[in-house]
């Protein structure tokens, strides 16, 4: 086995033992590293890997959106909707103009976005973890 056939198995087990809120985490994260290797590509004018990493991100956003629950999410879902439509409009000009500033302001979105899941999955945890009061 190799050294990356063994980071491969270690990353399918490690997607396959996380919890649905980690997997959204790792999600982001892999959307926002896409995203800045997009940008550096532009930067370096290297357009073949510009266009790879804007594909990449584009394909987690795309799941991501797939996955909302419009009638459980309601209103929230809503809003999480349109701001991937944004990523995905902004993400492509980018990509067609070969302009890192689009891909700047979904950098900007998804950082955001991930921040704030992040916060409220440390705090939904906080809450499972103390006990409930006694009246």
């Amino acid at each position: 086995m190799t050294v990356k056939q063994g980071f491969g198995a270690y990353k399918k087990t490690s997607i396959q033992t996380s919890s649905k809120e980690q997997i959204l985490l790792m999600l982001y994260q892999a959307a926002i590293k896409n995203c800045k290797k997009a940008i550096e590509s532009i930067e370096l004018r290297d357009i073949a890997k510009k266009g790879e990493y804007v594909g990449k991100m584009q394909d987690i956003i795309i799941e991501l959106n797939n996955s909302l629950d419009h009638k459980i999410g309601g209103d929230i879902a809503k809003e999480l909707s349109s701001l991937y439509d944004y990523v995905l409009f902004a993400s492509t000009q980018a990509n067609i103009k070969i302009d890192k500033k689009p891909l700047e302001s979904c950098l900007n979105v998804l950082t955001t976005l991930y921040d704030g899941w992040k916060e409220a999955i440390k705090t939904l945890k906080n809450d499972k973890q103390q006990p409930e009061e006694k009246v």
